[in-house]
């Protein structure tokens, strides 16, 4: 009977050992749709950690089709403390997708906007933190 006992023990315990490698899934940060001032661009995304970073994936929505939409970003290193920009635009009614990979950053920002299909120009929505190193 105690054998027994014990095999049903091992039995109960060895799916909770398997389970627990696929809770250690990489950590994922949803930000929710942010617009331009004017309404006519919005983006929406998560931040993902990766095997060298963080992965920020995302859409950019243009509703007007007169000019673009922007999404630019800004991340702080954390090696020397500086921000880089880049920006992703969408001149196209619709929506796009985009991807950006950061190694060694403190935080990210992303901020909508509206412009040509050379830079953003105007109508931006405020900086919003996306993600914060250990945060």
């Amino acid at each position: 009977m105690r054998m027994r006992l014990l095999a049903l023990l091992a039995a109960a315990a060895l799916p909770l050992a398997v389970a627990a490698p696929a809770e250690a899934t990489p950590a994922i940060w949803k930000w929710r749709s942010i617009h331009s001032t004017d309404g006519m661009a919005r983006a929406w995304g998560k931040v993902s950690i990766h095997q060298f970073g963080y992965l920020v994936t995302g859409t950019l929505e243009d509703t007007l089709g007169k000019g673009c939409a922007w999404a630019v970003f800004r991340a702080q290193s954390a090696s020397n403390g500086r921000w880089k920009t880049f920006g992703f635009y969408n001149c196209v009614p619709g929506n796009g997708t985009f991807r950006k990979d950061y190694r060694n950053v403190l935080q990210i920002k992303v901020q909508v906007c509206r412009g040509t299909s050379k830079r953003p120009v105007d109508e931006c929505s405020r900086w919003k933190t996306i993600m914060t190193q250990g945060g």
